[in-house]
């Protein structure tokens, strides 16, 4: 009987030690993007990394002089861009850093820095109301809306978890009871609209109270940032007032949703590269401090580890100087060296297999952060592991399950630099979804050839909007005559109607760059405007007679009635030559009166009696010739961004815009080159003038059409593109003056 009572009590103490155990390691800390084992070897190691020593001692003397400064914590007042919301923003990115260097350096005057912020921001919150300024449709308490209130949230939690053991049980108490609780159930129960959907915002809303959840060891606050709440009261096809639906019926929320909803299975974020960008700071960290306490939910294995995939896609969807394409939303200029793809692709290195790729990109940015995975990324560079990360011709699909369209990149080497072309034909992308079916950008190396224009908001600048989006980003940037794409009858896309447009997506056809002296991206849109099928094709051609891999751009149209058909390309510079006539109007007037022609000047138009039009402008020490075949009646329109726009909140960049009127079924056919150069201080121009001498669609029929490009030395090539038939193994053949052209696949090149 003893020694039965003997084994339950051995038992119990196993159980009771093991229960202990698991509560000491959940209550771990740090624990969240830096670990006790990391802060170990980081302290063992200061001073033989260079990057990370580097990126130590510049975040030191940015707290370093905040300490001397002297915390403020200010009344909320403003707007992105006004002085209270830069300092709360600031302060929660120094308290962030400093509790950082309290484990790194071991010096307590970070650690009471962070605490004495803190309880400032704890006596305030309870006595705020909502935010005065009511733009938002989720107002926060220290931000004009509580996406900021998240994102402070999301930061502060790591400064929290690096200074528990310094504060007393008391101090936690008073931090966790009333600011940190609190401030989770504002952004999470207080305002289901923004924390309960699939978008962006909500994603910063599941991290922040997944995040001091994990900081406090709170597994209820850990369950609704994961799965979200089942009782939000939102009724689904609800709008927000930014237009985007806020829930689809049978749509689940929080985390784990906003990882499964937004990207595609090849990593692509449908809301475009300028928000996955945005993104990728709360995805990756919450991963990573889930991954470092929760390691059996496998988060970096979900969907296929899709979220590490998607750091590759992002950095591949930038120019050669690494800025984003502005597909959709997106403000020209931001790029990888943002903080938040620092944090990202140091977290992808560690958590991602090492792929030493992701160094050369470190090594451009030139800092690390300053956690487990900086220090890894630092020590790898310093032990020369770094290889340069290739940028290649890739199609990412769109939409959960890959079905959604997509957007295909054909890179091709130039004389000087690389070019890159980039497609878009994806789902909507959300509320930030642009109605630009079929459009597409031009790249020599960093400089745009033809721009995608972006966004209309000039970010955190107060004095345009607050900061926030501009009414011209609806009447102008989304529209469709904003982009490289056709328009028909000066309506947009969809009519520019957000529940019309979510509901479809264009269809990927053909996407081919084995050959990179020919290399082929096409797709179809069948839904823009009912009754009317476009299908465009673009190809990357690399010929001898060229200096540089030329552009073939052709769309085809059928259509079950006349229409008019607009298709603008959007080019920088200066017009060179012109081989038509037009007249220029002493007296400026807008194209049109709404879907964005009210803001395109029209500064001069044409016409030509010939089949062929060119056009040659001059950018950069540049020179770009484009080359379309027209039609007698065809209108050709110099236009100028910048009408009805009495605050100047648009860019004024030229277009050109070849016009179709009163037609049924047509095509468009464009070449564009990139060649020669000037020299100003020589004041030498070479090779400035076209290469291409003719180009004429030679067949066409339901199935087929080709185009022959004859260049300036008499020589030809044919093109010749199946509209119907993608099948890469199928057997083509047409007669062609007499001729029979026979092929495999849905397209070739024919030299004659």
């Amino acid at each position: 009987m003893m020694h039965k009572f003997s084994s339950y009590i051995k038992a119990f103490f196993c159980l009771f030690c093991i229960l202990l155990y698991q509560y000491n390691s959940a209550q771990e800390h740090p624990s969240l993007i830096l670990t006790k084992k990391g802060v170990a070897e980081i302290r063992a190691n200061l001073g033989k990394f260079p990057l990370f020593d580097e990126s130590v001692s510049n975040a030191k003397a940015q707290v370093d002089a905040e300490i001397l400064n002297g915390i403020e914590v200010p009344i909320p007042k403003d707007y992105s861009g006004g002085y209270t919301h830069e300092r709360h923003k600031k302060n929660f990115m120094m308290m962030q850093k400093a509790g950082l260097l309290y484990q790194i350096l071991n010096q307590d005057k970070y650690a009471e820095y962070v605490k004495n912020m803190l309880f400032q921001y704890e006596k305030m919150y309870p006595t705020l109301p909502l935010h005065p300024q009511t733009r938002s449709y989720a107002r926060g308490k220290f931000f004009w809306q509580a996406l900021n209130d998240a994102n402070w949230l999301v930061y502060t939690s790591q400064a929290y978890d690096c200074i528990y053991d310094y504060l007393s049980p008391v101090e936690r108490k008073r931090l966790e009871t009333n600011l940190f609780c609190p401030l989770a159930d504002f952004i999470s129960l207080e305002n289901p609209k923004f924390f309960n959907r699939i978008h962006n915002h909500s994603t910063w809303a599941n991290v922040a109270v997944g995040m001091i959840g994990l900081a406090m060891n709170n597994n209820k606050l850990i369950d609704r940032a994961l799965y979200g709440m089942k009782n939000d009261g939102i009724k689904p096809g609800e709008k927000d007032n930014d237009g985007g639906l806020l829930k689809k019926p049978g749509q689940k929320a929080g985390f784990f949703a906003n990882i499964e909803e937004p990207f595609s299975p090849d990593g692509y974020f449908t809301e475009g590269p300028y928000y996955q960008r945005y993104a990728m700071y709360p995805y990756i960290v919450f991963a990573e401090a889930l991954q470092n306490k929760k390691p059996k939910l496998k988060v970096f294995d979900y969907k296929n580890g899709v979220l590490l995939k998607s750091l590759n896609t992002l950095l591949n969807l930038t120019d050669s100087d690494g800025k984003f394409f502005p597909l959709n939303d997106g403000q020209k200029g931001m790029s990888y060296y943002s903080r938040e793809l620092v944090f990202s692709l140091d977290a992808a290195y560690l958590f991602g297999g090492k792929d030493s790729g992701l160094l050369s990109i470190a090594q451009k940015q030139g800092e690390v952060t300053l956690d487990d995975a900086g220090f890894a990324v630092a020590k790898a560079i310093h032990e020369g592991l770094a290889t340069p990360l290739e940028k290649i011709s890739v199609e990412y699909s769109d939409g959960p399950k890959g079905d959604q369209g997509g957007v295909g990149i054909l890179r091709s080497k130039g004389s000087k630099e690389d070019l890159t072309l980039v497609m878009k034909y994806t789902a909507q992308g959300s509320s930030h979804g642009h109605y630009d079916k079929l459009s597409f950008s031009f790249y020599e190396g960093g400089n745009e050839v033809l721009q995608d224009y972006g966004l209309s908001r000039f970010v955190n600048i107060q004095q345009k909007g607050g900061g926030n989006y501009l009414k011209e980003n609806k009447t102008w940037a989304k529209q469709s005559i904003a982009h490289n794409t056709i328009t028909q009858n000066e309506t947009s896309h969809f009519s520019g109607d957000y529940e019309t447009g979510d509901q479809f997506h264009s269809e990927k056809y053909v996407f081919d760059a084995s050959n990179p002296k020919l290399q082929v991206v096409s797709a179809k849109e069948t839904n823009a405007y009912p009754g009317t099928e476009l299908q465009r094709v673009l190809a990357l051609i690399k010929e001898g007679s060229f200096e540089n891999p030329f552009l073939l751009d052709i769309i085809k149209i059928k259509s079950k009635t006349n229409n008019q058909y607009d298709l603008p390309y959007y080019y920088f510079g200066q017009i060179v030559s012109t081989n038509f006539k037009y007249m220029s109007p002493q007296t400026l007037s807008p194209l049109g009166t709404k879907n964005g022609y009210q803001h395109l000047w029209k500064e001069g138009e044409g016409s030509q009696v010939d089949d062929n039009i060119k056009i040659s402008w001059f950018n950069k020490d540049r020179f770009y010739s484009m080359t379309s075949v027209i039609s007698n009646n065809d209108k050709l329109i110099f236009a100028r961004i910048g009408a009805n726009d009495p605050d100047f909140n648009l860019r004024n960049d030229p277009a050109i815009i070849i016009r179709k009127q009163d037609t049924k079924d047509t095509y468009f056919v464009s070449a564009i080159e990139i060649h020669g150069n000037y020299d100003p201080v020589t004041e030498i121009g070479t090779n400035t003038y076209s290469t291409i001498k003719k180009l004429d669609i030679i067949y066409q029929d339901e199935n087929y059409a080709s185009v022959r490009i004859e260049n300036k030395d008499g020589e030809s090539s044919n093109f010749i593109f199946a509209f119907n038939d993608a099948d890469k193994y199928s057997q083509h053949q047409i007669k062609i003056n007499e001729k029979d052209y026979k092929w495999t696949g849905p397209f070739t090149i024919i030299n004659n």
